[in-house]
């Protein structure tokens, strides 16, 4: 698989606090890179740094990310607005044609559980509806990378589920890449093709793993398929934290 990013000795202190220490990884075209971590290890920085927001002390990366598609922790969405006004704001600023931007949002409403609900305002939404038309917009922009910062850490455990099948589901069928940071291990398994395992603050790489599960395993949590890539990334994760 042809990478599309590299990342090399990526390094980053605030002050006293060294927060990422030497971390390399790669990103394959279509890929889905899940990077799993402990709260607080420095996971948002790193995305931070890989879009242009924060600069790395040390370190490089192949291309900069300040076009990808961004969906940070909260939707945000503009309350004013209603979805389908939220969803077609890059393609506005684009230049795109009205008429234009509405025809390709039409065409992913139903793909993305919208349907119907075009008129609606953010706070008529549920919560995984309004990150559904946050994804949506991102991909509207035409980004080929998406970027997402923990976007289903909020909502409960049944939704989160919910939305993690769904999206598993609904990679399948884009054409883009995506990395996205979670603490969750079933999240990653459900929605990664490789996961990299970062240790607690600095964060260091401590290894990664291939789920390699067929998409109907990677949602079907039970499975003995399932149950051992937890148990291999569970593993994985305890050898880097010989104190635990």
């Amino acid at each position: 698989m042809p990478s599309i990013l590299e990342a090399h000795g990526l390094s980053k202190r605030f002050g006293d606090l060294n927060v990422l220490d030497d971390v390399t990884f790669t990103l394959g075209e279509r890929e889905c890179l899940a990077i799993l971590g402990p709260s607080g290890c420095g996971k948002t920085t790193l995305l931070r740094i890989l879009l242009g927001l924060e600069p790395a002390d040390r370190g490089s990366f192949s291309r900069p990310l300040d076009r990808a598609g961004y969906l940070p922790q909260g939707s945000l969405l503009l309350p004013w607005k209603r979805v389908i006004e939220n969803i077609e704001l890059p393609m506005q600023i684009q230049g795109v044609d009205r008429n234009q931007r509405r025809a390709r949002i039409r065409s992913h409403l139903a793909t993305f559980g919208l349907e119907g609900f075009e008129t609606a305002y953010p706070h008529e939404l549920s919560g995984g509806m309004q990150q559904r038309v946050a994804l949506l917009r991102a991909i509207m922009a035409g980004a080929t990378i998406l970027i997402l910062d923990e976007p289903f850490g909020a909502l409960d455990t049944v939704t989160r589920h919910r939305l993690q099948d769904w999206l598993a589901g609904t990679l399948e069928h884009l054409a883009c890449a995506m990395i996205f940071v979670t603490h969750d291990l079933e999240e990653a398994i459900v929605l990664a093709h490789r996961i990299l395992v970062l240790s607690e603050r600095p964060a260091r790489l401590l290894g990664e793993q291939t789920p390699g599960l067929s998409p109907a395993l990677r949602i079907s949590r039970l499975s003995p398929e399932f149950l051992d890539a937890r148990l291999r990334l569970v593993n994985l994760i305890v050898s880097g934290f010989p104190h635990a």
